[in-house]
């Protein structure tokens, strides 16, 4: 067959498989505190409606919005009915588990970490096991330490006038905790105290041999809710202070592409463990938000040449990005 070049070029446009795209936002409304994991195929994005916790999975970023949501946990017990927070899954010891932020209907003051056990995969059924926490606590996640084990990160009042970053020992069981508290972090910065000083929502974050821990700064309800992060000296006690060193202001924030208080992120890996994402809630209010107005992002997370971490900017809306590799 004779190839005219406009014949030619289509031809050739056509033998080329096009790249999988993605546009933010993920989810609208309701996409607070948004956590994404990959495993076995498939995206699995955490969420919740406030009474309950959610689960939706899709083999791509973009079937994330149309995905099927599926509760797993809701209750009557009036101490964990409601202000539902921040739910993350984790897959440790042979099975998966979600720690998720929850209270009382009439107040915030019953606010603490609780866990349900799952299965093999993401998708399996949970069962509600304990109440994790002791005292005031919210935005639980899981951060591991070659040498040291798994430790429970929260945002508390430990001993302290502002709510901190705390962390405290994961028991073997994975359902309960053990030992002292640690306060690694607390809002003595002015960029960490616009509204109120706050330190919330840490995210383990580990990266070209180091391990960090993400966290949000401000008060949610402030434009200037913003992530940065504290870096673990590799040797020190995690519950020790002095084994974290805090970044120099905020190192991802809002007033871009029509984005304000952009934060409480989480990081997961692309299939082929290449890259590191960043998922993270914004608001399109100038004057901040913290409720159901937020939405989930997505974007990909750099590094310099010296290999310090670049988050980049807020991407704008309706943007395409390449699916993780």
């Amino acid at each position: 067959m004779f190839f005219t070049p406009r014949r030619l070029l289509t031809a050739l446009l056509g033998a080329i498989s096009p790249v999988a795209a993605f546009t933010n936002s993920i989810r609208n409304p309701g996409g607070s505190d948004p956590q994404i994991v990959y495993t076995d195929g498939y995206y699995y994005l955490m969420s919740t409606t406030w009474s309950n916790v959610q689960i939706a999975r899709a083999t791509t970023i973009e079937g994330l919005k149309t995905a099927t949501r599926k509760t797993v946990y809701s209750s009557s017990e009036a101490s964990r009915c409601c202000n539902v927070w921040a739910p993350e899954t984790h897959y440790l010891g042979g099975a998966w588990y979600i720690y998720f932020s929850a209270g009382n209907a009439n107040n915030l003051d019953g606010q603490n970490v609780h866990v349900l056990k799952g299965g093999a995969t993401p998708w399996d059924d949970y069962t509600y096991v304990a109440q994790l926490t002791s005292e005031w606590s919210i935005d639980g996640t899981i951060v591991r330490f070659n040498g040291w084990g798994n430790y429970l990160a929260t945002s508390c009042f430990h001993g302290v006038a502002n709510q901190s970053i705390c962390f405290q020992k994961l028991g073997d069981d994975n359902v309960s905790v053990t030992g002292s508290i640690g306060v690694i972090s607390q809002p003595t910065n002015s960029w960490e105290q616009s509204g109120t000083p706050v330190n919330e929502g840490p995210a383990a974050l580990y990266i070209n041999g180091k391990t960090y821990v993400a966290y949000s700064a401000n008060y949610c309800w402030t434009p200037d809710y913003c992530i940065a992060t504290l870096e673990w000296d590799g040797t020190t006690d995690p519950l020790s202070a002095s084994a974290w060193t805090k970044s120099d202001g905020c190192l991802f924030k809002g007033g871009v592409n029509g984005h304000y208080g952009t934060g409480h992120n989480a990081f997961f890996q692309s299939p082929d463990g290449s890259q590191t994402w960043n998922v993270y809630h914004a608001t399109s209010n100038s004057a901040g938000a913290c409720d159901d107005s937020r939405y989930t992002m997505v974007q990909l997370l750099n590094t310099n040449a010296d290999g310090s971490l670049n988050f980049g900017t807020p991407v704008a809306l309706n943007i395409d990005s390449a699916e993780p590799a």
